[in-house]
């Protein structure tokens, strides 16, 4: 996977979450208190929401996998996106860092179907 769709595949998800957390939020009262705005509360007034979160985590660690091994790197160094502050630097050096020239272990270029034309 490329840098492009890695990015691509990253704000769409974060789209999913805002708009998840949106609709929560306009659920709490005009004046929140921390009593409203618990993590309790965020579960409870949608069920679906921790599920919803779970599959979005899932698709993110797919995505910093496939992106490290195009890196030629080992997929477990995603493991790193679970460990808070050093998910953030994972998140940016996966995004920025090149893919190989060649094709490596984990398979062919990406798009390298279109550039044999």
């Amino acid at each position: 996977m490329g840098r492009e769709p890695y990015w691509l595949a990253f704000g769409f998800i974060w789209v999913i979450m805002g708009i998840a957390i949106r609709l929560w939020w306009i659920s709490v009262p005009e004046v929140p208190t921390p009593e409203a705005v618990a993590a309790a509360e965020f579960v409870g007034s949608n069920p679906l929401f921790p599920v919803l979160f779970f599959v979005l985590q899932w698709f993110e660690l797919a995505l910093v996998i496939k992106r490290l091994q195009d890196m030629g790197q080992s997929g477990f160094l995603a493991l790193l996106i679970f460990v808070p502050f050093v998910n953030l630097l994972m998140m940016i050096f996966v995004g920025v860092a090149p893919s190989q020239a060649e094709p490596n272990r984990h398979g062919p270029l990406p798009n390298s179907y279109w550039r044999k034309a």
